[in-house]
């Protein structure tokens, strides 16, 4: 999609009124699908993502199991009505390039050598697509696992920055995403203040990409809180 010739940033407001570095409206639940080991219902503004994990469980065909740890298998898909122009049903090849990305994101943080020779299986589905798909699968994907009993060494926060006209943003929405200078999804250990994720497509200079890196690790605190809550929030329900 080529870029709009509206301006996207306007006495220091973004077309959807929030600030240059201000979150969209967040929204997390678990525990939504009844007959999986951990589910979450996770939304940033205008894209939702359902998660579902099953296992730790035996492994299926034999030959795939490790004898001394466990696998994660992650599947990311979008499905057909979650755009506005129809999504032809099926993995795409950004689809299974995503599921990699977000397996390679949890694998050194979750304890998967205390099963070995099991299998985790990843469902996320994006039913509502309007930017930043991939870092709010992610959050989905955190607290599925947690729901799911499944350890870890912290939670795992998605967020996106990126830079449209010279300033740096956080969590692109799809218009914005279409327009930016730069995008720049990441991964983070919220209290360990460790990486796990780092794309970007686009131009930065050295500087502005260092500020971008500390304002989506110093945001993911609230992410992190919003995850502690949304599990919280089940077992006292």
């Amino acid at each position: 999609m080529g870029k709009t010739e509206q301006k996207m940033i306007a006495n220091g407001k973004r077309l959807d009124g929030r600030g240059p570095l201000d979150l969209r409206e967040i929204e997390m639940k678990v525990g939504v699908i009844p007959n999986a080991n951990g589910s979450s219902y996770v939304r940033f503004g205008k894209t939702a993502v359902i998660a579902g994990v099953y296992g730790p469980r035996p492994l299926f065909p034999r030959f795939l199991r490790e004898s001394d740890t466990g696998i994660l298998k992650v599947r990311y898909n979008m499905i057909p009505f979650s755009v506005d122009d129809r999504k032809r049903p099926g993995p795409s090849r950004r689809e299974t390039e995503i599921s990699k990305v977000i397996r390679m994101a949890f694998e050194g943080n979750l304890f998967l050598k205390n099963y070995p020779q099991t299998g985790v299986n990843l469902y996320l589905e994006v039913i509502e697509a309007d930017g930043s798909t991939r870092v709010t699968s992610i959050n989905a994907a955190s607290l599925a696992l947690a729901d799911a009993g499944v350890p870890m060494r912290d939670f795992v926060v998605g967020l996106s920055g990126g830079k449209i006209d010279g300033t740096l943003i956080l969590d692109l929405n799809g218009l914005e995403d279409n327009n930016s200078d730069a995008d720049m999804p990441m991964a983070v250990l919220p209290t360990k203040k460790e990486v796990t994720l780092l794309q970007m497509d686009g131009r930065m200079n050295p500087e502005e990409l260092k500020d971008l890196i500390k304002h989506v690790i110093d945001a993911s605190g609230a992410i992190y809180e919003k995850q502690a809550e949304a599990l919280r929030k089940k077992y006292i329900e």
